[in-house]
């Protein structure tokens, strides 16, 4: 099925592997032009060379932290410097370490304000005038399932991710005008890395082994098994397609019906 995201240049941040890496490989695949991010250039620059030789499309790998604001500007300057129009933008990045509310300190707080909500902000920021001049564009935000549904251990991602689903909506009704859509994506439990750190914090409290914590929340799953990345990619690329033209300022989960919700 043709999406309508081929020849279209997205710019996919903390993508080197995980749920980042999935999304710059399934719009590749769509025939996206794709940028890609990383604070580690080897793998980056590895992920760069795997996607453009399965998906023959152009791949830009540019080693940068989008907690840094230089790193950001940088970014979309090269990003529009070698493909011109940016019409795709993935807010991506990783998760915060866990802890509690007692033991986080105020430089724990700022790391996590500036990775998971400034990161986003100021992506945006730089993005939005290259979309406006072509008169659309999809901002799409990977978050987390517990913006919803907190989870036990990581306070920083709970609290910093749950402020980037008010910050989209706003976004939505203040850009739709310039057919700007924004969405949230909010994976459940995923089997990357970020998924893995969780459960073996949780495990190390609760003095179980990780297998066992894994096993058992599994079994809390609705559809009793863990996600994939790319499962999490096809509704990213879908939300960034032609097809997802109507939909804005909507949070999406994807966690096999994990959240406890009725909307």
């Amino acid at each position: 099925m043709d999406l309508g995201v081929k020849g279209k240049t997205a710019i996919v941040a903390a993508a080197s592997e995980g749920i980042g890496r999935a999304i710059a490989f399934g719009l590749a695949v769509g025939g996206a032009r794709v940028v890609i991010c990383g604070r580690e250039p080897v793998p980056l620059e590895k992920t760069a060379e795997e996607i453009c030789a399965l998906t023959r499309s152009e791949v830009l790998a540019i080693p940068a932290d989008v907690s840094r604001p230089d790193d950001v500007r940088r970014l979309v300057e090269l990003a529009a410097m070698a493909f011109g129009e940016l019409r795709i933008l993935v807010n991506n990045a990783g998760g915060s370490p866990p802890g509690g509310v007692e033991e986080t300190t105020d430089t724990q707080w700022e790391a996590a304000f500036e990775q998971d909500l400034l990161s986003t902000i100021r992506l945006s920021r730089e993005v939005i005038p290259h979309m406006r001049r072509v008169r659309g564009g999809r901002i799409i935000h990977v978050m987390s399932t517990s913006i919803q549904q907190p989870i036990d251990g990581p306070i920083l991602s709970d609290a910093v991710r749950g402020a980037v689903v008010g910050l989209a909506k706003t976004m939505a009704n203040e850009l739709g005008r310039d057919g700007i859509t924004v969405n949230t994506v909010c994976p459940g439990r995923i089997l990357a890395d970020g998924f893995r750190e969780v459960a073996d914090d949780q495990a190390v409290r609760e003095g179980n082994s990780l297998d066992e914590c894994l096993k058992a929340a599994e079994r809390e799953i609705p559809l009793r098994r863990y996600g994939r990345p790319e499962e999490v990619a096809s509704l990213v690329v879908f939300l960034a397609s032609e097809a997802a033209s109507y939909i804005t300022g909507t949070t999406i989960h994807v966690d096999g019906g994990l959240a406890n919700r009725v909307i």
